[in-house]
């Protein structure tokens, strides 16, 4: 099976789909977009023209990373959901959870990235700064490396390590001493964790 993933190497959600597809042992052939670029190729799979888009061998695409992770995971036979419901509600929270630090900390790159200087909303990125910060606290008290590694345990690894990477005077693991243990301990479980996740 052949399947093509789009993607751009510094964006937190294309890190989360390639370390899944590296769990669940599907092989991607990654392409590089610029999305401001809006390639042709990217359009016809996706009219939002966002990354990560998979293309599947027929030629659908699948946008969203949370779509996409539900992909692989049937395509692996259930290898990065929970089979237990409980289990998998929890590990759908958690993925929802750090995509949404992905959001708030995005939303602050962007806001001082497209807009000039003196256009720049303090407030704005205040309120988006405050969000980070309660989901941080959020996921200390409810990670855990517990049992084989999940979708929900890629995407805090992968937000942890975009936080890591546009916002080092966040400061992450202060005060967070399980969210710490946890992505340690994540990259020890996943060795290719290092190689695929956002280092652009």
């Amino acid at each position: 099976m052949s399947v093509t993933l789009l993607h751009a190497p510094s964006s937190p959600y294309s890190a989360k789909v390639r370390v899944s597809a590296a769990i669940a042992g599907i092989e991607l052939d990654g392409q590089v977009v610029a999305t401001t670029d809006e390639p042709d190729k990217l359009l016809a799979a996706n009219p939002l023209g966002k990354i990560p888009c998979l293309v599947l061998e027929d030629g659908t695409g699948l946008f969203d990373s949370r779509a996409i992770t539900q992909e692989l995971d049937r395509m692996s036979g259930k290898k990065l959901f929970p089979r237990n419901a409980a289990k998998r509600r929890e590990a759908e929270r958690l993925e929802a959870a750090a995509d949404g630090l992905c959001d708030v900390l995005l939303a602050q790159v962007y806001e001082k990235r497209f807009r000039p200087a003196d256009k720049v909303q303090q407030t704005w990125l205040d309120l988006q700064a405050r969000k980070a910060e309660r989901t941080l606290d959020w996921l200390n008290d409810h990670c855990s490396m517990r049992g084989k590694p999940h979708v929900g345990h890629v995407a805090i690894a992968c937000a942890i390590a975009y936080a890591e990477l546009r916002f080092p005077d966040l400061k992450w693991s202060r005060g967070r001493p399980k969210l710490k243990r946890f992505y340690g301990k994540f990259g020890q479980i996943v060795p290719s964790f290092s190689e695929l996740k956002s280092l652009a």
